[in-house]
């Protein structure tokens, strides 16, 4: 079983980019990318695009492709999910600072699984991560922002904790590519200093049901990277695109999913069970934490990295972690190192996934920054 891929926080993540950025616009900190200096930036996020996904099929995204040589890999963050990497992308922060452990975990003050896709009413954003976005904090220096997504993200759960923005640009038909891109030119230029993000989701959205190099894949790519080449095309010379992806995607086959129900003994112990099928949080009984990774590593082993919530910490799974956030995050971890997943029956939706992402593979950690 090969190691995993640790996150690169501080010198080469998701959570780097925005911040770099702000180092050529006037804001405190120093460009941790390399980026080339500008007056206004578009940050194109393409959710599901990874580095090696992008790299084998080249021949579906001709203009990405032609941009690997002003561009690098960088690494989501932990777990390689949108949630957390949009929300790390979002604030300029790693998740142990950010708080939001993945796409489903243990928010303390219910002690109930909150699922960030399915955000429930009674809990607010601003509860969850208070902290100033990015996009806020350029906004406050005087750079002018705005956010471009699809409209009915405007005021969700996780929009707020993660990209709080006084501009936000909704789109209703997200198949408007140029909607999209006059909405995005018009922002950028509306200040001297700008940063507009833009949203894609096709891509994980169709590797999900169809799985990644699928010919609905194919052709999913192939629309990114016509979007990605018209944004160039219709921005300003002087005007930097920055590319990059949250997470990327493996395929998961029948043969290669756990169901817990079908073991019922890897669940003794377990209050709540939370996470991901690549990359599973269980919440466990005071005591248990030890016998419970014993069980689990034995079960999968060579199928996962198993730890404990500490080993996670030192490893440095979620970056710097703040003491008061540390219990969202699961006291023991599974990790999936090959192909495969864990999954309950209790999560119907998720057994219908072909694409998965949230663990530390390399084909899920890194993501492209491009840069044109």
């Amino acid at each position: 079983m090969t190691d995993p891929v640790l996150p690169a926080y501080g010198t080469g993540s998701i959570a780097d980019l925005l911040p770099s950025i702000g180092a050529h616009l006037g804001m405190p900190g120093h460009d941790r990318l390399s980026l080339p200096g500008a007056e206004r930036y578009v940050v194109l996020l393409i959710d599901g695009l990874g580095w090696e996904q992008r790299s084998y099929w080249a021949f579906a995204a001709p203009f990405l492709a032609g941009l690997a040589g002003a561009g690098r890999a960088i690494t989501s963050g932990v777990p390689s999910t949108t949630a957390t990497s949009i929300t790390s992308l979002g604030t300029g922060l790693v998740p142990g600072q950010h708080g939001i452990a993945g796409y489903a975990f243990r928010y303390p003050a219910t002690n109930r699984v909150l699922n960030t896709l399915q955000w429930p009413a009674e809990v607010h954003g601003l509860d969850v991560q208070p902290q100033l976005t990015y996009l806020e904090r350029l906004a406050g220096a005087g750079v002018r922002t705005a956010s471009v997504g699809p409209a009915r993200f405007a005021g969700s759960g996780l929009t707020t904790v993660a990209l709080r923005d006084p501009n936000f640009l909704g789109v209703v038909d997200e198949d408007d590519h140029s909607l999209r891109v006059e909405l995005v030119c018009d922002a950028s230029a509306a200040g001297e200093r700008s940063v507009v993000y833009a949203y894609e989701r096709s891509l994980d959205h169709t590797g999900h049901s169809h799985g990644v190099g699928s010919q609905p894949w194919l052709a999913a790519l192939a629309r990114c990277d016509a979007l990605a080449r018209s944004l160039r095309a219709a921005l300003p010379s002087a005007t930097a695109l920055v590319i990059t992806g949250d997470h990327g995607m493996v395929d998961v086959p029948a043969a290669s999913r756990l169901v817990v129900e079908d073991e019922p003994g890897l669940l003794e112990g377990v209050t709540l069970f939370a996470g991901e099928g690549r990359l599973r949080q269980l919440y466990v009984r005071d005591g248990v934490g030890e016998a419970v990774v014993r069980r689990w590593r034995e079960r999968l082993s060579g199928w996962a990295w198993v730890v404990s919530r500490q080993e996670a910490f030192d490893a440095g799974w979620f970056g710097e972690v703040n003491p008061r956030l540390a219990d969202r995050f699961g006291d023991v971890l599974v990790a999936m190192s090959g192909d495969g997943a864990v999954m309950s029956r209790s999560l119907p939706k998720e057994l219908s996934l072909v694409g998965m992402h949230g663990s530390l593979t390399a084909a899920e950690m890194t993501v492209p920054l491009l840069v044109c």
